[in-house]
């Protein structure tokens, strides 16, 4: 507020502003605010905080490889609005990583076993029977975070079976000699199971 300000006031808000500037500072002991809100006095002597010169801040490192970049590059001057031509010459000022983690999903290979009839003496002739048609269908992955969140992380089969369906979309089914994972199909949630 300058002095022409204060000439346009009128003498009930000088009178006020007066008063406010005589008041003194409220502090924990004036009124009901806590100590922690009270001004510190300056002592001699004492160094200002925040970082001191020289040292390195401490901000997240850059990752060597992002996977995607995308550049922000002015349109307009903020000053007069005139648009910025895309040939302009540009300069970094500045890089940031966003991160998140890929969505995870169940990756699924369909055997499919086929047969025919012989040309020649007319006999059914069917492919071998992969192995997955008699063996877990589940692979060393799935099987291995299984084992690591069921013995290292204590989790039990109940949990274990939520993780699997809310992080991969995987149902697992207690079988009689080993557990069964199916993947639901996208877009489909297990209710109640």
């Amino acid at each position: 507020m300058d002095r022409t300000d204060l000439q346009r006031l009128s003498k009930d808000e000088l009178i006020e502003l007066v008063i406010q500037l005589q008041r003194p500072d409220k502090t924990s002991r004036t009124s009901s605010k806590p100590p922690s809100t009270d001004k510190k006095e300056k002592r001699e002597n004492s160094r200002p905080g925040g970082a001191k010169p020289g040292h390195e801040p401490h901000n997240r490192r850059l990752a060597d490889n992002p996977d995607e970049f995308r550049d922000h590059r002015p349109t307009h001057c903020e000053l007069c609005g005139g648009s910025v031509s895309p040939d302009a010459d540009m300069e970094l000022i500045g890089e940031y990583d966003e991160i998140e983690i890929p969505p995870v999903k169940p990756y699924v290979v369909r055997h499919r076993r086929f047969a025919c009839r012989c040309e020649h003496c007319g006999s059914q002739i069917k492919a071998p029977a992969p192995a997955v048609a008699t063996a877990t269908p589940f692979w060393t992955r799935i099987h291995a975070l299984a084992i690591y969140l069921k013995g290292f992380h204590a989790l039990s089969y109940e949990r274990l079976r939520f993780m699997f369906r809310d992080a991969f979309g995987l149902i697992v089914k207690r079988g009689r000699a080993h557990e069964h994972v199916h993947p639901l199909p996208c877009g489909v949630q297990d209710r109640g199971r």
